[in-house]
């Protein structure tokens, strides 16, 4: 059985959005099958094989989009509480070997992207930070080796 995955509001209201943007256009797509499988031989017809593949895999995308949403909890990022690191926290680590700083924010798989600065609670580093609070210490392999850290400042998204 499927568990329920925390999502902050920012990325349901994401999910969503793709959602919508996706059956728009998968309507337009059908509508154009529809048309070119009214021109005859449908084995050399690429138009409409091509637009049936677009409906493959747009129809496989909405699937993996609903199922998401259906399986996902939403949680407010802004009204979290910071005594320990959990789903919706930002948390500074210090790299305890090269002492620089980083900050992630801690969320979940659906809605995690590093490029802004997030990470899901199910990766090997979210999993490491999970509940720690401010002080501690823990350690993590990664691909590039043993990542050692310590929590610095836990605090709350300003992003719901």
């Amino acid at each position: 059985m499927q568990e329920h995955v925390p999502i902050s509001q920012t990325g349901f209201k994401k999910l969503n959005e793709e959602l919508a943007e996706l059956e728009e256009e998968r309507e337009v797509v059908s509508k154009r099958v529809g048309i070119a499988r009214q021109a005859g031989d449908l084995k050399e017809n690429g138009e409409y094989i091509y637009g049936r593949q677009q409906l493959g895999f747009i129809d496989g995308r909405l699937g993996e989009l609903r199922a998401k949403i259906n399986w996902s909890d939403k949680v407010d990022c802004t009204t979290v509480k910071c005594d320990k690191a959990n789903f919706g926290t930002v948390v500074t680590l210090l790299d305890v070997n090269t002492k620089d700083k980083i900050t992630y924010q801690l969320l979940g798989p659906n809605d995690a992207d590093i490029d802004e600065g997030s990470i899901s609670i199910h990766s090997p580093v979210g999993n490491a930070i999970w509940e720690l609070a401010v002080g501690e210490k823990a350690s993590v392999t990664i691909p590039r080796g043993e990542f050692s850290f310590e929590v610095i400042e836990i605090a709350k998204s300003q992003i719901q």
